[in-house]
């Protein structure tokens, strides 16, 4: 179990599994820059975490709710958690029977072809367990890119991927060391591209490698 001092945030797993590099520049070294992409990210979800609650019949939703689990050494914040009426759940204030907590994350663009916005919503399943003592086995999507949900089954596999994905967050936060850049095209679409410098700074490159390109380009 992880104290209150070592907790990470939620959203980290997905910079961690975009790019090492990435993350520790946002977490180890506390940098930061937005571009549209990040900006349009960032009122989206500013919109969601209003903390406000509704009652539709059946379901309550719940906007905002902190996350934290002592295990995964994780804590954040849901976009909206859903509670549906159910044979099976938590009980609820004000409210009879049982209710299944369905926790739904919001991005801006497309699915993504790898499992890093699945991983980062087992992780607020998961956080979700742990607070309510409950079973957490279905979350969606929400894409703003085609404006439509995509369920996600919480399966063994996927919560292995995150519990593996968190336990790496930790040594890579525990070893204070920021990894070099690997340079690819995702870079182009990454914030942190003018401070991070992955052309600069990658692995497949050193210092003497540039500065001789760089003498070959000057016009002197």
């Amino acid at each position: 179990m992880y104290t209150e001092d070592e907790l990470l945030p939620i959203s980290a797993l997905q910079h961690l599994l975009f790019c090492r590099r990435q993350c520790a520049l946002i977490h180890i070294e506390g940098l930061w820059a937005e571009n549209y992409l990040t900006a349009q990210g960032r009122l989206l979800h500013e919109k969601t975490h209003n903390g406000e609650t509704e009652n539709r019949p059946g379901v309550r939703i719940v906007r905002g709710l902190r996350l934290c689990s002592r295990k995964l050494g994780l804590v954040g914040q849901a976009d909206v958690v859903e509670f549906h009426e159910s044979q099976t759940g938590v009980e609820l204030v004000n409210s009879k029977g049982f209710w299944q907590p369905y926790p739904v994350e919001y991005k801006r663009g497309r699915a993504k072809p790898d499992n890093c916005d699945r991983v980062q919503l087992c992780a607020q399943a998961m956080c979700l367990e742990d607070m309510l003592q409950t079973q957490v086995p279905l979350g969606a999507l929400f894409y703003g890119r085609p404006r439509r949900r995509e369920q996600a089954e919480f399966t063994e596999k996927l919560r292995a991927e995150t519990e593996d994905t968190a336990t790496e967050l930790h040594r890579l936060y525990e070893s204070r060391q920021t990894p070099k850049a690997e340079y690819s095209k995702k870079c182009k679409s990454c914030s942190l591209y003018t401070v991070c410098m992955p052309k600069t700074t990658s692995v497949n490159k050193d210092i003497e490698h540039y500065l001789a390109k760089a003498r070959e380009d000057s016009p002197i």
